[in-house]
């Protein structure tokens, strides 16, 4: 379960920090990318439904692997500029396993809040994993 919850935080906090790597105007940033600050995330709803956990738990097994496949690439770019890239590639490729999860990033985001923050809902996923 460790692992699930750093792994939550890691994706959690490169999406929170994608569209500021990337350097563009707030505006365009979070709603063209789709992208939303975990803060923003509604964790009051924390009635999430069976199917939409599942499909979270899903999303977080493909993010796993991309995280794990760009961590070491991120961390030994031998430039800022590399490591952005490498960094919204990342960030691509997760949003891309969120939707063929069947799932929209601010839900998938306001899920893994309510994990980190809710332990009901942190409950209902261990016991549906």
């Amino acid at each position: 379960m460790n692992k699930l919850l750093v792994s939550v935080a890691t994706s959690i906090a490169l999406f929170a920090v994608g569209p500021s790597v990337a350097q563009q105007s707030p505006a365009s940033s979070a709603e063209s990318s789709g992208y939303s600050s975990p803060a923003a995330a509604s964790t009051h709803n924390a009635n999430y439904s069976d199917a939409e956990l599942k499909k979270f738990i899903e999303a977080q097994e493909g993010i796993t692997e991309v995280r794990e496949e760009y961590i070491e690439k991120i961390e030994s770019a031998d430039s800022q500029q590399k490591a952005q890239e490498l960094q919204m590639k990342a960030n691509e490729k997760m949003a891309s396993v969120i939707e063929e999860a069947g799932m929209d990033i601010p839900t998938y985001n306001a899920i893994a809040t309510a994990y980190s923050t809710e332990p009901k809902v942190r409950h209902r996923i261990e016991a549906l994993m």
